[in-house]
């Protein structure tokens, strides 16, 4: 294929940018890394559920993957998975908007304090922003104070030690406080807590929303971690369900678009922010299909392209085959039937609260207006 007369384009950086007759296998969408992840970098995951692979791809690759909220020393290993610790840097739970992470440092550092910050459910407790973390929630107020206080902790020890955060954009659709604003994982009533029409709305992020979030996220992490970096990345799973009054495949597109948009505003705004492709590997269809039968569930090929190219040009050696990159390369390559025949598959599982949703509409029929 002749390349056109643009004289100005080096001839590496124009093949960069061009798709046609490249092996789907070979899609790399990366022109430059603007910063390098070593194997001493305190890298913190947040965000969608995507962001969970991210954050396992990089335990897996000996990265130093930040987790602040640990299981007590006597929790079993398979105890602390069902209590979510290590899932997460902090135990947060999916973090499917812009808006949520923002809220999430204002809460921690004592600058928000939500009217609705507690859901008693007929003696058990739940937390109405982490409403699945705690699997049939706490025993007692007392102890879900004590878990808060903790967990604030942690999250602030995790703002302020991090070397680079990795976040992935996952939702623009909320459901809100009509008393505060407050934003929730989930529409109250779905995972705990009741709906009522009078105190709570739904809310669909705009561009300009999901811009002045992250802006307002990178000042306040910047106020007590000036040098931290952050990787933004939007998550290419379609959305479950839809508040709004058309097919969840139109609300998908809208949704991606707006984050895609604004991640790339935020990058360019800001120094010490990078966008990276998540999204167009996966769902431009371009490297493949990369989507599982039910048609939102990405594959681990998918995931393992995904980090295969992160490996390449954000970890230190990774273009040169270095050995801290090889082992992302490895874990990407262990897909497949021998992968599922040695019982790896159950690894790949990933929590999403978004499955609550069709959930609910099963076992407990009709959902609150407007959560179709």
């Amino acid at each position: 294929m002749a390349r056109p007369p643009y004289s100005d384009l080096p001839d590496s950086s124009y093949w960069r940018r061009a798709v046609g007759g490249v092996a789907p296998e070979a899609i790399d969408p990366v022109v430059v890394a603007p910063f390098q992840i070593g194997a001493r970098t305190k890298v913190a995951a947040a965000g969608s559920c995507f962001a969970q692979h991210i954050g396992r791809y990089l335990k897996a690759a000996g990265c130093a993957y930040l987790v602040t909220e640990t299981a007590h020393p006597v929790m079993t290993e398979a105890a602390a998975r069902a209590l979510n610790y290590g899932v997460y840097t902090a135990r947060t739970g999916n973090i499917y908007t812009a808006r949520q992470l923002r809220q999430l440092i204002e809460r921690a550092y004592g600058r928000v304090q939500p009217a609705d910050d507690i859901w008693d459910e007929g003696g058990l407790f739940l937390d109405p922003f982490r409403p699945t973390i705690q699997p049939g929630g706490f025993n007692s107020r007392r102890e879900f104070e004590i878990d808060r206080i903790r967990h604030f902790s942690a999250v602030r020890q995790a703002f302020e030690t991090l070397d680079v955060l990795v976040f992935t954009l996952g939702l623009t659709e909320a459901w809100r406080s009509r008393v505060d604003g407050i934003v929730y994982p989930l529409c109250p009533g779905v995972s705990g807590g009741k709906f009522s029409p009078g105190a709570h709305e739904f809310v669909n992020f705009g561009v300009a929303d999901v811009v002045d979030d992250l802006a307002a996220v990178l000042q306040a992490l910047k106020a007590v971690n000036p040098p931290a970096k952050v990787i933004l990345t939007v998550s290419p799973v379609p959305l479950a369900a839809t508040a709004e009054p058309q097919h969840v495949l139109t609300s998908t597109v809208y949704s991606k678009s707006v984050l895609r948009v604004a991640a790339e505003m935020a990058a360019k705004a800001h120094e010490n922010v990078a966008y990276f492709p998540s999204y167009e590997i996966v769902a431009s269809g371009m490297a493949g299909n990369y989507f599982a039968a039910d048609r939102r569930s990405v594959t681990e090929a998918g995931v393992a392209h995904v980090m295969r190219i992160f490996a390449e040009h954000y970890l230190k050696g990774g273009a040169g085959g270095g050995a801290f990159a090889e082992i992302v390369r490895k874990a990407a390559g262990a897909v497949g039937p021998q992968a599922r025949a040695a019982g790896l598959e159950a690894a790949f599982a990933v929590m999403c609260d978004e499955e609550a949703l069709d959930a609910a509409a099963v076992l407990a029929g009709p959902r609150p207006p407007g959560a179709t």
